[in-house]
């Protein structure tokens, strides 16, 4: 259809792949963190920045899938930089445990991209006593990107390059009640009734988005070296949707699509920001 193959102003369109996307840049001595890394968007973003030369962290609950995913990347790239480490976004003390073992290698960190989630699924509390979609979407990526600040802002010091934090989020948001976050409503069971499961992802997706704006602003006026931006990835076909009845063929549209938002890229004079690397 001719509406998934239209260019925009980047150049790129929704058939773009991240291959295409990144074509010419070289992400060599980068450290990238990528939350979810081992299925769907996380692990097409992992494979190719460690296909263009970035060491890259798959911070992934399942362990056993982040080695397989590393194991295939390896497979395709066998000089790459990959390493696994266990993170339970729904849990503060996995979040804390993660990012104390991450700062204990004495890595640099240029990325960070913040691209694991739920969606829509049945009413839980995380261990915490938070609802269960926005301990992962959110409260486990804002305390990740809390904890990781300093180190990003230090290595971005130290190697004058820009570092960059990703929060993947939804224009699901757009459909959130006007009234806001309803904070002391959160993890209010009678939520659920209905389409509650949605409303709470789309708090999340909201969340993400207030989060990447208050910290981009704080960092300009800081005059930190590093950014903060969310985006909306398409529609695409992943785990994330696995448990629902509605996996139509304009989601399956969009399997083998990529963040087109993951690289700089330059074509003559112009610098196209793709938010990325």
């Amino acid at each position: 259809m001719w509406l998934f193959s239209r260019k925009d102003r980047s150049g790129f369109s929704s058939n773009s792949t991240a291959e295409e996307v990144t074509q010419g840049i070289n992400a060599a001595g980068l450290t990238a963190i990528v939350t979810g890394g081992s299925s769907g968007i996380g692990e097409e973003t992992s494979r190719v920045l460690a296909l263009r030369g970035a060491h890259v962290i798959l911070a992934v609950r399942n362990t056993a899938a982040g080695r397989t995913s590393k194991e295939k990347i390896l497979k395709q790239t066998p000089t790459a930089k990959v390493d696994v480490m266990e993170l339970d976004l729904s849990s503060i003390g996995s979040v804390k445990n993660f990012a104390s073992q991450f700062k204990s290698t004495g890595l640099p960190l240029n990325l960070l991209i913040n691209n694991a989630g739920i969606s829509m699924v049945p009413y839980n509390l995380s261990v915490d006593g938070i609802e269960l979609q926005f301990a992962t979407n959110y409260v486990g990526h804002f305390l990740l990107t809390n904890l990781l600040l300093d180190t990003m802002k230090e290595t971005s010091r130290r190697s004058n390059v820009e570092g960059r934090i990703l929060n993947i989020t939804s224009t699901a948001h757009f459909t959130f009640h006007k009234e806001g976050i309803c904070f002391e409503k959160l993890s209010d069971k009678a939520r659920y009734t209905g389409y509650g499961r949605f409303s709470a992802y789309r708090v999340s997706k909201l969340a993400n988005i207030l989060h990447a704006n208050e910290l981009s602003r704080r960092l300009r006026e800081e005059g930190a070296n590093v950014t903060a931006n969310s985006l909306h990835p398409g529609v695409v076909t992943t785990k994330i949707v696995d448990h629902l009845l509605f996996r139509s063929s304009v989601i399956n549209r969009g399997r083998n699509n990529m963040l087109c938002c993951i690289a700089s890229a330059s074509k003559g004079n112009q610098r196209r920001i793709l938010l990325g690397l």
